[in-house]
C-alpha cells in the first residue's frame, strides 16, 4: 500500500534532525533542469509564472541562483521534516521514530513540482515550484507534461515492487492529477474528511488539510497495510462514515 501526498508551499530549514537518516531525490537531474529552466526569468517575470508576490518573487530567485545538484546535510533537509504546511502539521514527523520514518519512506510518497516525487527522507533544498506552473521545458508548456508519464511509470513499478495495488490518494487534485491513474492498474482508494456544518457534512479545506496529515501519520504509526484498516482512524474526533462511502471513497465525518 502507497500513500500519496502533495507538498507544502512553507518551509522550515533551520535545524537538522535525524540526520543520520536520509536519502537522496530520485529525479535529481531533472529537477536540475528545471531549475536551469526558472533559472531564465528574472523575479518580475517570476510574480507572473508562479503567481506570486514580488517579495516571494525575489525569495525563489536567489533561491534559485543557490540552488545546487548535490544535495547533503549541510545545503538540504529530508522531505518529511521540512516542509512546514498544515498537512505536515499533522504529521509532526519530529517525534517520529528512526522505524517509523523508515516504514514512511517505503509507503509514503510526496509529490513536488519540482523534485517529480519524494520520499519522506529525500533530501530538498529551499524552493518553491507548484505543480500547476506552466513552465515551458523539453516535454511541452507545462510541469504535468514534464512529469506526467515518468511518475505514473514509478509510481506503477513501485506499486510492483510492494506486491500491493493499492494506492491511497491523500494529494490534492492539482498533484494526484500528475499521474494517470488508468495506467497504474491499482485500486486507488480517497479518504476524504467532512464536517457537519449548517445541517449537512461538508468539506472544509483547512480541516481537510490537517485531517489528510493526520492519516498519514496514522498510517505511518500503525504501519498500516491493509486499506480496510484505514477505517480505524479517530483522530481529532472524525471517525469513519460506512454510510456515505464507496469502494473508492472512505468518507471520514465529526
Amino acid at each position: 500500500m502507497i500513500t500519496i501526498l502533495s507538498p507544502a508551499k512553507t518551509l522550515k530549514m533551520d535545524k537538522v534532525v535525524n540526520a543520520s537518516l536520509y536519502t537522496k531525490p530520485i529525479f535529481i537531474r531533472e529537477a536540475s533542469s528545471l531549475i536551469k529552466g526558472l533559472l531564465k526569468y528574472s523575479p518580475e517575470e517570476l510574480v507572473g509564472l508562479m503567481k506570486i508576490n514580488s517579495k516571494l518573487a525575489e525569495q525563489n530567485f536567489m533561491r534559485h541562483i543557490t540552488w545546487e545538484k548535490e544535495h547533503d546535510l549541510f545545503n538540504s533537509k529530508q522531505a518529511l521534516l521540512a516542509y512546514d504546511g498544515a498537512v505536515f502539521k499533522g504529521i509532526n514527523a519530529d517525534d517520529l521514530n528512526q522505524q517509523q520514518l523508515s516504514f514512511a519512506n517505503k509507503h509514503l510518497i510526496i509529490f513536488s513540482g519540482l523534485y517529480g516525487v519524494l520520499r519522506p527522507l529525500d533530501l530538498i533544498q529551499p524552493h518553491r515550484l507548484e505543480m500547476g506552473t506552466k513552465l515551458k521545458n523539453k516535454q511541452g508548456n507545462n510541469l504535468y507534461d514534464f512529469w506526467g508519464n515518468k511518475l505514473t511509470i514509478y509510481i506503477k513499478k513501485q506499486l510492483k515492487i510492494q506486491d500491493d495495488n493499492t494506492l491511497i490518494d491523500l494529494a490534492s487534485k492539482e498533484y494526484s492529477s500528475v499521474i494517470d491513474m488508468d495506467k497504474i492498474n491499482a485500486r486507488v482508494i480517497k479518504p476524504v474528511f467532512k464536517d457537519y456544518k449548517n445541517g449537512t457534512h461538508k468539506v472544509i479545506t483547512i480541516y481537510t488539510k490537517r485531517a489528510r496529515g493526520l492519516m498519514s501519520r496514522f498510517i505511518i504509526k500503525n504501519n498500516i497495510s491493509l486499506p480496510s484498516d484505514l477505517k480505524e482512524f479517530n483522530e481529532e474526533g472524525y471517525s469513519y462514515n460506512e454510510y456515505l462511502s464507496s469502494d473508492a471513497e472512505f468518507i471520514f465525518t465529526r
